[in-house]
């Protein structure tokens, strides 16, 4: 099968197309670019994220979840920005044509599109080693994009839901030591936080014009909350009484659940400053099913502390590191 063969049967479908049902994509694919319509008084938001096999996955996997993941993870950089899915390039490198894994991978790629109301408006097949690069556009008001700056002393520290999930998850996907006590049901829940993690696209517009900053924890609370930190120009104090943790982790030993809260990447949940006199809106949020909370707050001088100790180095997934997963 050709490359035009393969996308025609895989990807130029409905299902991918018109997931987004957005007027703005006023053409998708099929022409040498995609045409897009910028909607008066906002700015185009733009991110592309890499996964390679054995880096950013694992080895073993299914298609359909790899699918879904590979779009999860890209959108998650829109949500962090406050900023509406629109649509999405995809480059795909594969190392054959395998029939059956395309199914499985364009399906999952699909439930997460039609999930995030995004389009598929383009991209690029080629051979080699399995690598799969996607290209997110959203859109959000000028003077309303959720940035890395803007946190001032005073603000409250909040994340917008349980930390620790996805490096569990990881450990469950490799088989890694797994206590006992697992139930099935933790298992499948884990695995799924992993595979399919949800980008809180809705917390993140829900932010727009009120937080003062914030980005998505990918790659570890620590290291998220420096990079904050920095941009801001300011102190992030965290307590480790206040972080979230879900029920599903508590086979492991307290210290291991601690260090996945804290260094563990693949959450994808939010975290944000907000001015203490919106502190009211949490409540509203947490009604709404978004299971926001208060880890600290931020502070006039530099860094990260944990409990009022400074908290030193980059403690975090490194993308240039020898590593099996983001």
């Amino acid at each position: 099968m050709g490359e035009f063969g393969l996308i025609g049967r895989y990807f130029q479908c409905a299902a991918l197309e018109q997931a987004g049902g957005h007027a703005k994509v006023a053409l998708g694919i099929g022409d040498d670019a995609a045409l897009l319509d910028p909607a008066p008084g906002c700015h185009w938001v733009i991110s592309t994220d890499s996964l390679v096999q054995g880096v950013h996955f694992p080895d073993h996997y299914s298609p359909d979840d790899l699918g879904y993941r590979a779009l999860a993870v890209a959108v998650s950089d829109l949500a962090a920005m406050a900023a509406a899915p629109l649509g999405f390039t995809l480059a795909l490198t594969l190392p054959r044509v395998d029939e059956l894994w395309l199914q499985g991978f364009s399906a999952g790629l699909a439930a997460c599109a039609a999930e995030h109301r995004i389009s598929l408006i383009g991209g690029d097949t080629t051979r080699g080693p399995l690598n799969i690069g996607v290209t997110v556009f959203g859109e959000v008001l000028q003077g309303r994009a959720l940035r890395r700056s803007g946190a001032r002393a005073g603000d409250l520290l909040c994340v917008g839901g349980p930390l620790g999930e996805g490096a569990a998850g990881l450990a469950v996907v490799l088989g890694q030591d797994l206590p006992a006590t697992l139930t099935g049901s933790e298992r499948d829940y884990l695995t799924s936080r992993f595979w399919r993690p949800r980008a809180q696209c809705e917390l993140g517009a829900a932010l727009a014009g009120v937080a003062t900053a914030g980005l998505d924890i990918s790659d570890g609370l620590l290291q998220d909350a420096g990079h904050l930190a920095r941009a801001s120009g300011l102190a992030l104090h965290l307590r480790t009484t206040g972080l979230p943790h879900s029920p599903a982790l508590q086979a492991w030993p307290a210290a291991l659940q601690l260090d996945w809260m804290l260094r563990g990447g693949d959450d994808y949940v939010l975290l944000f400053t907000l001015p203490p006199e919106q502190a009211a809106l949490l409540e509203r949020w947490r009604e709404q099913g978004w299971a926001v909370s208060v880890i600290g707050e931020a502070a006039v001088g530099e860094g990260v502390w944990l409990d009022q100790q400074p908290v030193g180095g980059a403690d975090g997934y490194q993308h240039f590191k020898e590593s099996t997963h983001d």
